[in-house]
């Protein structure tokens, strides 16, 4: 069943073409506007699915910041990028919106190629705050921009992680006038405050009481009585006598940045007002909104967890059109999650640790049956890596669980506290190879690269659900880190729950065989049943090819390659990865080092960047799908006449 598309109006939205036009309206039409884009959103993403909770949650504060704002001379700094679906309607991508994260549409994040509102890539958590921190900066330093205003836009989970505590520590360090606004998406805000909080709030807020605090800090800054030091220790002591008044402290206050809030980030109106009042302020200031994700569609504010990217789905009923996994292959994820419960069932050692990802990665699955062997530690992927190394020297046997383009923020701690000292952590690399949709900041193309260099580190990758089971059984003795890289999505066999058993180490396999084959297929992982489609065509035109799946990278299987290396006339590798540097080079390595000359063929990521399209396209634009294997084959065997 497909979804209904809603058939809305929106007779304010489609007069906005800019920011500009925005700014135009009377504030009492701001409240309308929201609903307008909430109903736009709710529509588009029905059959064109999306990041949808957290952009509902997000309207009333991106309308307002671009009423208050002189956008795009002001910046906007988005952090992550799932709630800017409001900003890039707003910013003349509506009639664009219907094509956001299909093959040469819009992206689902902001990026600066795409526009000027864009003001920095937004597609891993925690980097606005050192992003805005650095173009406040560099305006204070250009003649003609010290007036442009900064604002970081950062939600309560990517605050919590390390590089956002970074830039908080360094904003008050250094001179700017940057605004965080904190969206919280997981705090309600009480029913009363008290009346002397209110008070407060207000009168910190308001101009007339920052014009007289300037004045009052020039005046003595004027006379020598107030030095840089002195400034912080009188913003330390106005905190702290805020916080005795209302019986409140906080962490940002404690970094002398100066705090207010929380505020109902669903009244626009008096989100404007209060943007208003502090735009102008001086200092590093952070302003504290409490939203609701989903905010304006009853199902996901009930569930914003599985309404984060729902799928297609009807919007007048809330039926979501996922499909049925009856008779399917189960998700990547799932068995990796159930085969990780039964390995710690059978041995008490067996830990599991993700970032942030439980349910993403299917580590929720132990968390539920095991809930103090399996640990979520937030956006945190450093720290993740660093805790597995500290429960490995502790005797126990970590699996760490990361997607592929987050387990990049972690590459000191995998090297530093895990490699060097040879720990038995087991990194289960989830979203390997292109993912689709959410393109370029997602894509995990790079891990078989940046872990192959690293001395100790194993690398293998399943190509089925019982080689996943096998390597994952491996791990747990194995004695040394090791990685496992699998894709986002389906796998292969819908009956995959197979017994549990090792694999040998170090060893591949031959698939496909034929007696006059003159090229051999090396495949690492999934991509194998792209290869195996090209053999089947090319057999039916009469061309006979072998193919094996070599399972691991790292050690390579030398005896079969030997072998390999006898037998054939030409070698064509295929991998879902960056194509320099990973399976295929460590395979032409070998052969350049062994004296073997055979031409060797690379499939995979080209040298550039990949955007955003379902995977098959992606697959088809990089040659790698069944159809570029056999033309490289083809071609290949043309060039050995």
């Amino acid at each position: 069943m497909e979804p209904k598309i809603a058939n809305e109006s929106y007779p304010l939205l489609n007069k906005i073409n800019s920011p500009a036009d925005l700014r135009k309206l009377p504030l009492e039409q701001l409240p309308e506007v929201c609903k307008e884009i909430r109903q736009f959103i709710i529509a588009n993403l029905s059959h064109n699915p999306g990041h949808f909770a957290s952009s509902m949650g997000a309207v009333d504060l991106i309308v307002a910041l671009h009423y208050v704002y002189d956008t795009p001379t002001d910046h906007l700094v988005w952090d992550v990028g799932h709630q800017a679906y409001a900003h890039k309607i707003l910013t003349g991508r509506r009639d664009e919106f219907a094509s956001q994260r299909t093959l040469g549409g819009i992206s689902g994040f902001p990026t600066p190629l795409e526009s000027e509102y864009d003001t920095f890539i937004a597609g891993h958590a925690g980097n606005s705050i050192s992003a805005a921190l650095g173009m406040a900066i560099a305006d204070r330093a250009t003649p003609g921009h010290e007036s442009r205003k900064t604002v970081a836009i950062i939600g309560d989970a990517s605050i919590s992680g390390g590089l956002a505590f970074e830039g908080l520590n360094n904003a008050s360090n250094h001179p700017n006038n940057l605004l965080i606004v904190l969206n919280d998406n997981d705090m309600s805000i009480d029913s009363n405050v008290g009346a002397l909080h209110h008070y407060l709030s207000q009168l910190t807020t308001s101009a007339g009481y920052n014009r007289i605090r300037n004045r009052m800090a020039g005046y003595f800054k004027k006379k020598g009585l107030l030095t840089e030091n002195r400034k912080r220790a009188m913003t330390r002591f106005s905190n702290s006598l805020k916080s005795l008044i209302s019986k409140k402290q906080n962490i940002f206050e404690g970094l002398n940045i100066r705090y207010f809030g929380p505020f109902d980030g669903h009244d626009v109106v008096k989100l404007v007002k209060t943007l208003r009042e502090i735009k102008d302020m001086e200092g590093p200031h952070l302003l504290h909104l409490c939203t609701i994700k989903g905010k304006g569609y009853e199902k996901a504010e009930e569930n914003p967890t599985v309404w984060h990217a729902p799928g297609k789905f009807d919007p007048e009923t809330g039926e979501r059109f996922c499909g049925g996994s009856d008779g399917n292959p189960p998700m990547w994820q799932e068995v990796f999650g159930e085969t990780l419960v039964e390995l710690a069932k059978k041995d008490p050692d067996v830990m599991g640790i993700t970032a942030a990802m439980p349910t993403g990665t299917s580590m929720a699955l132990l968390l539920h049956e095991m809930p103090d062997r399996a640990f979520d530690v937030g956006i945190s992927e450093g720290h993740a890596v660093t805790f597995a190394g500290g429960l490995a020297a502790g005797g126990k046997k970590p699996f760490v669980a990361i997607y592929s383009s987050f387990l990049q923020r972690a590459y000191d701690n995998i090297i530093h506290d895990v490699a060097i000292q040879g720990l038995p952590v087991t990194f289960c690399i989830d979203r390997a190879g292109l993912v689709g949709e959410d393109g370029v900041t997602h894509h995990g193309l790079l891990d078989l690269v940046y872990l192959r260099c690293i001395p100790s580190m194993s690398i293998a990758s399943p190509a089925d659900e019982a080689t996943l089971r096998g390597l994952m059984t491996t791990a747990v003795n194995f004695g040394s880190p090791l990685a496992i890289r699998y894709p986002r999505g389906r796998a292969t066999t819908p009956d995959w729950q197979t017994p549990l058993k090792p694999i040998e180490v170090g060893k591949g396999r031959q698939i496909e065989s034929s007696p006059d084959a003159r090229v051999a297929i090396l495949t690492l992982g999934p991509i194998l049943s792209e290869a195996r489609k090209a053999v089947q065509t090319l057999k039916s035109k009469g061309v006979g090819i072998d193919l094996y799946d070599m399972i691991w990278l790292k050690p390579l299987d030398e005896k079969l390659l030997k072998e390999i290396a006898s037998k054939y006339k030409g070698i064509i590798t295929v991998e879902d990865a960056a194509e320099s540097g990973g399976f295929g080079s460590a395979v032409t390595e070998w052969m350049v080092d062994n004296k073997v000359d055979i031409p060797v063929v690379r499939l995979g990521v080209p040298d550039k960047w990949i955007g955003h399209g379902s995977v098959a396209q992606l697959r088809s634009l990089c040659g790698f799908d069944s159809n570029g294997i056999e033309k490289a084959v083809e071609n290949l065997l043309a060039k050995l006449h």
